[in-house]
């Protein structure tokens, strides 16, 4: 096995885009399913691009999406809240910047367009469930330590592609009423959803790195569970 690795551009309207993409080249032409990480607040970083690498190493693509722009990444809480801000606020040009992301990756030779899922961290975790909320071409998507809002624009969609929600009951930004409003929502949607809560895990609990913001904190079992489910979720939806 040879886990290789490439940045992908691709453009929406007139801004560019850098995704970065792992596979293993072991599978010689054959298209492989892939995975799709949406990154945090920061915009694509490491730790989406090792997840996405760690993907390949479980036999999918993983291809580590961009909605801020190419080279755009946020240095600070207030950069990242700048950066975050408008898209939070304009989910339909989020929405159009994902699907994008989700075409690129499709058109790629080592993908099969077929067969794709996404996970996404934080901000990338409400990124997927609007995927979900949108209908892209994804069977299944993880939210982890993501963030709920609904965007304003789907009220009344039905949600056909499975929805994991992996998330820290001790969470200061998704109190637990967020927590039941989000179920009802993917209830009402006809969803086939489910939401694993850790106890005493904070926001961000994947991130082992210092934190930007209170309420923000690492849990070596919540990162190590919730990435099981996430391989025991792709086994499913690829099985």
């Amino acid at each position: 096995m040879a886990i290789r690795m490439r940045d992908v551009e691709y453009s929406h309207g007139d801004q560019v885009f850098e995704a970065r993409m792992f596979w293993d080249d072991a599978r010689g032409a054959t298209a492989a399913p892939t995975v799709a990480v949406a990154h945090a607040w920061s915009g694509r970083a490491e730790h989406e691009c090792e997840a996405a690498e760690k993907l390949a190493g479980e036999g999918y693509v993983g291809f580590a999406l961009d909605v801020y722009g190419k080279g755009v990444r946020g240095r600070s809480a207030e950069e990242n809240i700048g950066l975050m801000q408008p898209l939070m606020e304009d989910r339909a040009l989020l929405q159009a910047r994902l699907n994008a992301g989700l075409a690129s990756a499709a058109a790629q030779p080592e993908v099969d367009g077929s067969n794709m899922a996404a996970i996404g961290y934080c901000f990338g975790g409400l990124c997927v469930l609007d995927m979900a909320r949108v209908g892209s071409p994804v069977k299944g998507v993880a939210s982890l330590h993501g963030v709920f809002n609904t965007p304003g624009n789907t009220h009344g969609n039905k949600i056909s592609a499975k929805v994991l929600v992996l998330h820290g009951w001790a969470d200061p930004m998704v109190p637990p009423d967020t927590v039941i409003d989000l179920a009802t929502e993917m209830t009402e949607a006809g969803a086939d959803w489910q939401i694993h809560a850790y106890g005493h895990a904070l926001h961000g609990f994947t991130h082992d790195a210092p934190a930007l913001a209170d309420g923000i904190g690492y849990s070596e079992s919540a990162d190590r569970r919730s990435w099981q489910s996430v391989l025991n979720f792709m086994a499913e939806l690829f099985g």
